[in-house]
């Protein structure tokens, strides 16, 4: 049988989803998938039976896997004609070779019958249209992962199901050591949208693109003190996992070839653009403890265009359900507790006897989401007309700071001497996240072979928050002295509910890209018009208003009051924000393979940021392949990142609870802290500088090593040395200097942060790869082993020179917790073992992950010793279109170590008999400033699939 079709790359990666069956239908399917001309008898391999195939492979890999243990090989002659025969024990080697390509090895038989073609009959095997994988990292069509000079990881969308997670964020960790996905909790915003790092560096310093197009960052910009204080990320989640057909995470700075964030390297999430079939699935899950209730709908379709075409959709709802991992109210509710001589406290009001003590809410957010993707391409003319759509729309509720009755300051006390909320009450963060991006494209190709890619891309994130059950303590305050209303009158009328203000941050870019192939190199140059734009939006007046306080400052009533919303506090018009800067960039890249099996590649690129200046950066990468086992690779380049548009624009009030610093072991408190936008009065009152982009450069080297046809090791070693790093100050109260105390007066603030170009770091890691594909009793197993190593070292602080902060010591405008957060928050090595085995019908993945230990400065400092994860899945296959899954995440329910430091509301309280009413270190049973892997404990899932 003769199987002919258009010739493909022998190292390309293509997706095969190939059945265990008789030879000769697996030949014919593995034939048309990869449009490559087999020949065979029909009669000979009819007589044998194939292996399943089913994954990313290489071609000849692929087929060595597809025959191995059927008693037939796969021989290629002297012209490169592929041929199927009867397998020999007396076998040898030999290379097949690409211009361009890494050595494939594949099986041939000795002696003259190596050259003899068994074919019996010819049939025509129609044209499939070919599915080459272009990944980030080379502008080459057709480049192999192994070709690249810097590590590029594929991760599958059967990798990414085989997790068991629903978000993917928590994928992307699960499988890829570099990625961190932290949790923390009461940290306002970032408890609904979790800061994403690669290679334990900022959120903001790793580039995020959908089919190869810059996706928009969140316009969320983590404030509170959490990993990646100070930075914004992008929303990783706001894609479903149901429309990715695989991501690929280029692991090195590319910021040369893809522009500012690329510091730590590239995410691309590619879309599934299938043309037919579909699917439903649905899963349900829940903790150990009962909570976190997770509840995944996952429909998808592909459609085809005439013959020319394709459409692929995906509709997705996701529900979760908060979770509570909180410890007691030990400190007392009420006023007239005795502090006795031993550290207990004595309850004077009665009350405090049997007031609740589950006063807070630690853990995940409610969550809910609706997600629609759109992936579509159509033939036209010479080309392709492309594009995509993204919608998602989550609904997130996290919880602050419990307001006992006690708290005057954010619980006014009436006329009756009582506190407005008797019981207390634990205000709640509402946080509605749209999140939408489309683009629209057009590729051509020349007579030549040359390429011409114009493309146009929106994106916008929109944040809303509402603040409810809470209040405005100075508006009751208020009430009180000048309404005749009565203290429950009063309690009736007051508002529970504001709207604080709003966040929204767009992104456009039109991209022109040219490609060109000559003899002895390829070449790619372009350009990129972008525009940013950030906006705030005022929230009511309840929510920031000071009711009790005159416009000089003073108060209006014996008393004063916190002003704003408890717990999330509101942004007046004063603060509105609807700033725009326009970007333009040139960049050239070349790639040649100047000898056989050594490749070398070079870029250059140009940006212009209206506002700061230009930056030029450039990159030289090479691999070569020393044997047919061993590579080696490397590079050197350049990057930047410039002002994200919330680190120049972001200006509000909020409420942040921090160590009391005349009283470390104590409860935490409430300051009142303003963060201050560069081009502000008052930053420019003090001499705040603007900001400018950081630098940074990075170096790698590494190892590609065949060990077996099976087993396949990389090691890879990486340096990145990054100056004038943007980091957020500390908190800075009155005392240090006398222009900063004015200008605090001024604004109403108790405190001031601002941004500032104050810090250089440097890293330095090694990531280690190895995997193992057999054939074992009976079924096909795959191992991965991965490892991350990073230590990340803050060599320089500083503050600028002509201004109000430099008279201060660089330490005290970033503290020794500010430094611990670049430092020491994220795991310094994870560590994970990965098992895939398919029998039958059944698959099973059984992972272990290692997260290495990580310390917390909090008032003290703790370390977090290292912990083990254990994730198990099985997957039945009932039918060719219905399967079954089951399994769990931590199934040992692991939790990280006790917090012992930052703790609030802790305390022992007895009454006269000395019998105790509660005792408790604090409220913060795990510490809720990072949380590598959370802190929820076992998950355990069931869902079915059913594809059409």
């Amino acid at each position: 049988m003769l199987l002919t079709t258009s010739h493909v790359n022998a190292e390309d990666f293509i997706r095969f989803d190939i059945n265990k069956q008789r030879a000769d239908k697996a030949l014919i399917a593995f034939a048309q998938k990869v449009n490559q001309t087999i020949i065979f008898s029909f009669d000979l391999t009819k007589q044998h039976q194939a292996n399943s195939l089913k994954g990313y492979y290489p071609i000849t890999f692929g087929l060595k896997k597809l025959l191995h243990g059927s008693g037939l090989v796969a021989v290629v002659n002297n012209s490169g004609q592929l041929s199927i025969q009867v397998d020999s024990h007396n076998k040898r080697y030999i290379t097949m070779k690409n211009k361009s390509l890494h050595a494939a090895l594949v099986p041939i038989l000795l002696g003259a019958a190596s050259q003899t073609v068994l074919a019996q009959q010819t049939v025509q095997v129609q044209e499939e249209e070919i599915e080459k994988i272009a990944i980030v990292g080379s502008r080459v069509a057709g480049r192999s992962v192994e070709d690249l000079p810097v590590p590029v990881d594929i991760l599958t969308a059967e990798a990414l199901a085989n997790t068991g997670q629903t978000e993917v964020g928590r994928m992307l960790q699960a499988i890829a050591p570099s990625f961190n996905f932290s949790s923390s909790s009461i940290s306002d915003g970032t408890d609904a949208l979790r800061p994403a790092t690669l290679r334990g560096l900022g959120p903001d310093q790793t580039l995020v693109l959908i089919n190869g197009r810059r996706r928009h960052q969140a316009s969320l910009i983590h404030l509170n003190t959490s990993v990646g204080r100070g930075t914004a990320g992008t929303d990783m989640n706001a894609i479903p996992a149901a429309s990715i057909k695989r991501i690929e995470v280029l692991r090195d700075g590319a910021a040369a070839q893809y522009g500012s964030d690329a510091i730590a390297g590239v995410i691309n999430i590619v879309l599934n653009d299938a043309s037919e079939g579909g699917k439903v699935a649905l899963s349900y899950g829940e903790y150990s403890e009962g909570d976190g209730e997770t509840t995944n709908v996952d429909i998808s379709k592909g459609f085809s265009l005439g013959d020319k075409g394709f459409l692929n959709t995906t509709l997705n709802f996701r529900n979760r359900g908060f979770t509570d991992r909180s410890g007691l109210h030990g400190s007392c509710q009420f006023s007239g507790c005795t502090d006795l001589a031993n550290g207990d406290l004595l309850l004077g009001d009665p009350r405090e006897a049997t007031a609740t003590r589950s006063t807070f809410r630690i853990g995940d957010a409610d969550s809910s989401q609706f997600a629609l993707i759109i992936n579509t391409g159509y033939d036209l003319g010479d080309g392709e007309l492309y594009g995509f759509l993204t919608y998602s729309k989550r609904e997130n509720e996290s919880a602050a700071f419990f307001r006992h009755n006690n708290n005057a300051g954010g619980n006014a006390q009436l006329q009756d001497g009582e506190a407005t909320i008797l019981a207390g009450f634990l205000p709640k963060i509402n946080t509605d996240i749209k999140d939408i991006s489309y683009n629209l494209g057009y590729q051509t190709e020349f007579s030549d072979g040359s390429t011409l890619d114009f493309s146009y891309t929106y994106g916008k994130n929109n944040i809303d928050y509402v603040t409810s059950d809470t209040i405005n303590s100075s508006f009751a305050n208020a009430l009180r002295y000048t309404s005749s209303l009565t203290a429950d009158e009063i309690r009736a009328a007051i508002p529970r509910q504001a709207s604080a203000y709003g966040l929204e941050l767009s992104l456009q870019t039109l991209n022109l890209d040219y490609t060109q192939d000559f003899d002895l190199f390829s070449f790619a140059m372009g350009t990129e018009i972008r525009t940013d734009e950030f906006k705030v939006t005022a929230g009511d007046e309840y929510s920031y208003r000071d009711y009790d306080t005159n416009e000089d400052g003073s108060s209006k009533y014996p008393d004063d009051r916190s002003a704003g919303t408890q717990g999330f506090g509101g942004t007046a018009p004063m603060q509105e924000v609807d700033e725009s800067r326009d970007v333009i960039s040139f960049y050239l890249d070349a790639e040649t393979e100047i000898i056989d099996d050594l490749i070398i590649s070079g870029a250059v690129r140009y940006d212009d940021y209206q506002g700061f200046g230009d930056s030029t950066n450039f990159k030289l990468a090479a691999n070569w392949s020393v044997t047919e086992w061993i590579a080696l690779r490397g590079a050197i380049s350049t990057g930047f990142r410039a002002p994200s548009m919330q680190q120049l624009y972001t200006d509000n009030i909020s409420t942040q609870f921090q160590t009391d610093p005349n009283n470390p072991n104590g409860d935490q408190i409430a300051v009142q802290v303003g963060t201050f936008r560069n081009d502000s009065n008052l930053a420019k009152a003090i001499g705040i500088p603007e900001l400018k982009e950081e630098e940074a450069t990075n170096f790698s080297l590494g190892t590609i090593i065949h060990i077996t046809d099976e087993i396949n090791l990389t090691i890879d070693w990486y340096s990145i040395d990054i100056d004038d790093r943007i980091v957020l100050s500390n908190s800075l109260g009155q005392g240090l200097s006398p222009a900063l105390d004015a200008a605090l007066i001024a604004s109403g603030a108790g405190a001031g942060q601002f941004f500032l170009n104050g810090a250089d770091t440097e890293t330095r890691g090694i990531d280690i790869i190895a995997t193992w594909n057999t054939e074992l009793m009976g079924g096909d197993f795959s191992l991965t082993a991965a490892a991350n190593f990073t230590e990340t070292d803050v060599v320089n602080i500083y503050t600028p020179a002509d201004s109000a902060l430099g008279s201060i010591e660089p330490s005290d405008v970033f503290s020794k917790q500010a430094v611990s957060i670049i430092e020491e928050w994220q795991p310094q090595d994870r560590i994970s073992l990965n098992g895939f085995y398919t029998i039958g019908d059944i698959s099973i993945n059984l992972a272990f992950n290692r997260y290495g230990e990580y310390t917390i400065t909090d008032g003290g400092t703790q370390t977090y010793g290292a912990e083990v994860l254990t994730d198990f899945r099985i997957n039945y296959q009932v039918t060719e279109q219905l399967s079954f899954n089951l399994g769990g995440n931590n199934i040992f329910d692991v939790y990280p170590d006790k917090n012992t430091i930052g703790n609030s509301r802790s305390g022992t309280i007895v009454d006269a008999d000395g019998n105790v009413i509660v005792s408790s270190p604090g409220v913060f049973t795990y510490s809720r400033r990072s949380a590598p892997f959370g802190f929820n404990g076992a998950f355990y899932y069931a869902g079915a699939e059913f594809k059409f």
